[in-house]
């Protein structure tokens, strides 16, 4: 599960990213990995662990809904690959 989210504001010169994706890792927990930055550089990584699939998804959920809250918002591409 991921997802690419961008914000966008040439006006004052606003062009930021926000990366999303749960994923398995080698000791039986999900990882909640978060990547951020501006549009064409590296970002900064964080990634959360949980103990279940579920929790992870919810969290992913949750902070996909507040990004989306503050203006950011899914590239078309990406609408095509669900």
């Amino acid at each position: 599960m991921q997802s690419y989210l961008e914000k966008r504001d040439p006006a004052k010169n606003l062009a930021r990213f926000y990366r999303l994706m749960v994923l398995p890792n080698l000791f039986g927990e999900w990882t909640l990995q978060r990547e951020w930055g501006r549009i064409g550089q590296a970002g900064q990584v964080r990634s959360v662990y949980f103990p279940s699939q579920d929790e992870a998804t919810s969290a992913f959920l949750k902070l996909e809904a507040a990004k989306r809250r503050r203006g950011y918002w899914l590239r078309p591409e990406q609408l095509e690959l669900f």
